[in-house]
């Protein structure tokens, strides 16, 4: 899907998109004469722009609505021919608000490359919404270092780091960083914390931050929550949305918590659950007859927030959690995978990452347009080197689900 298909061409491809369509005042698609009348001329960016949303995330919302239409088949969306016999092969997830543009950045930059590769790759690139449940049916049938992909790209700490999927392929040094900066942005290199591995295995590319969004008129005369430590006194409790669904930045936001409240910290972050929402509901939720009063969420959908909205948007005063886009190569690979590799972690990229989808670059010429007191929890490396995170998330699991 892309910004340039028509209107008729995505609904006649992807007919349960009709109800979400209509829900946004699209009434033309229910007839058909209407819909070939005048969808074969509207493209979905003249669409979103006449609905004043921003053209990511309609079609964020879009794939969104397909992928749950279609769970366990295949729903890419870009289509490329699939080589089963091709010596690079690339799997991974993108963020959904970025996928789009992030695919056509590199299919045109395949188009130039054929000399190089010689149509000799294949990549499955799919929305963050499908999950990584896939990649790990992948894994677990993949025994022998030669079975994996050769570059891996997600976001999230339990795919990378549980040492029953690719944790252990870490230890063996199976992958190795072949990005060439010369250091990350200070953003996410400095005094406080470093996001580059420092074993030089995995790379980073940029991070997905999880900053709250305040119900101001369920506050009422209430003082504002400022930073993770308040939501865990009990003032919130049933009362906060949490991203349960986004399991890549839910599972960062548990590890966070653990790290500096314990596992006292994950149980009382528990008691604050009110519901689990998909962001596009949680900017409108102040028209709910079910008001969060505090919901978690990606920094991208702050986007959404109207600015009459009684929504208002806050960054923690003591850092947003991260949740890091990591990207895998492997090592004895790295002549045939340089020039991917420099591909996805160019400036250009990075800005793609950063500026369309506010998900904060770390390649050392990117502004990040982040105000510079705003601050970022990272895990840290020394944190991951200590704990298997595959059964730490388990254990954080159940005790934010009430367990003993």
């Amino acid at each position: 899907m892309k910004k340039t298909d028509t209107l008729y061409n995505i609904v006649i491809r992807y007919p349960e998109v009709k109800d979400f369509l209509i829900s946004q005042g699209l009434t033309q698609v229910q007839d058909q004469q209407m819909l070939e009348k005048v969808g074969k001329n509207l493209t979905l960016e003249t669409v979103a722009k006449s609905k004043k949303m921003n053209v990511e995330l309609f079609l964020e919302e879009l794939e969104s609505v397909i992928n749950e239409q279609r769970k366990g088949t295949d729903t890419t969306l870009i289509e490329h021919e699939r080589k089963t016999d091709a010596s690079i092969n690339i799997q991974g997830i993108l963020p959904c608000p970025v996928r789009i543009p992030l695919l056509e950045g590199f299919e045109a930059w395949l188009a130039g490359q054929e000399d190089t590769y010689k149509n000799d790759i294949n990549y499955e690139l799919k929305a963050a919404s499908m999950g990584v449940d896939w990649i790990k049916e992948t894994l677990e049938n993949s025994p022998h270092e030669d079975e994996l992909a050769d570059v891996f790209l997600s976001a999230g700490f339990d795919l990378f780091f549980d040492k029953k999927l690719m944790g252990h392929y870490k230890a063996e040094k199976v992958f190795e960083d072949l990005t060439r900066w010369d250091g990350y942005n200070l953003d996410f290199d400095n005094a406080s914390y470093s996001l580059k591995d420092p074993e030089g295995d995995y790379s980073v590319l940029g991070v997905v931050p999880a900053i709250f969004l305040i119900n101001t008129h369920a506050l009422g005369e209430r003082e504002m929550p400022k930073t993770w430590a308040d939501l865990l006194t009990g003032a919130f409790d049933n009362q906060v949305s949490l991203p349960v669904g986004d399991f890549d930045l839910f599972n960062a936001i548990l590890l966070n918590i653990y790290k500096n409240y314990g596992i006292d910290g994950v149980k009382k972050l528990g008691k604050t659950l009110m519901k689990s929402m998909h962001p596009a509901e949680m900017v409108k939720s102040n028209t709910k007859q079910e008001q969060p009063l505090v919901t978690i969420m990606p920094y991208f959908f702050t986007k959404m927030v109207h600015e009459r909205s009684p929504m208002k948007a806050i960054w923690p005063e003591d850092g947003a959690i991260i949740s890091p886009i990591f990207m895998l190569s492997k090592k004895s690979k790295k002549d045939s995978l340089q020039a991917i590799v420099d591909f996805f972690a160019s400036k250009e990229v990075g800005e793609i990452l950063s500026h369309n989808g506010r998900f904060p670059s770390v390649h050392p010429q990117v502004d990040n347009r982040i105000a510079s007191e705003n601050s970022y929890q990272w895990l840290g490396w020394d944190f991951i080197q200590a704990h298997d995170i595959g059964e730490l998330i388990d254990e954080c699991m159940h005790a934010f689900n009430g367990g003993a």
